[in-house]
């Protein structure tokens, strides 16, 4: 199979895991064990307990999966703060 016929599922982080993996439980009720993209640590997106994330996964093994995507809480700023230097 290619990647472009991987699943994508919708889910919500419920435990952090040594070595940059989470346990996610999807909107399924199935709980997987998932690792954070490449892109999202190129940017360094975090992810935390609580947070709604995409899960991409193949058919082959649905025990596992990969976290692509992040979605936005509501409530909170895009921007991080930035600290002023005096000289």
């Amino acid at each position: 199979m290619a990647k472009e016929e991987l699943l994508t599922i919708e889910g919500i982080i419920d435990e952090v895991l040594p070595d940059g993996r989470f346990g996610v439980t999807l909107d399924n009720e199935v709980r997987i064990i998932a690792y954070t993209a490449g892109k999202m640590r190129r940017y360094r997106i975090r992810s935390i307990v609580g947070d709604r994330v995409h899960v991409e996964m193949t058919p082959y093994d649905l025990s596992k999966g990969r976290i692509v995507f992040r979605e936005k809480i509501a409530g909170q700023s895009g921007a991080p703060r930035r600290r002023h230097f005096r000289r």
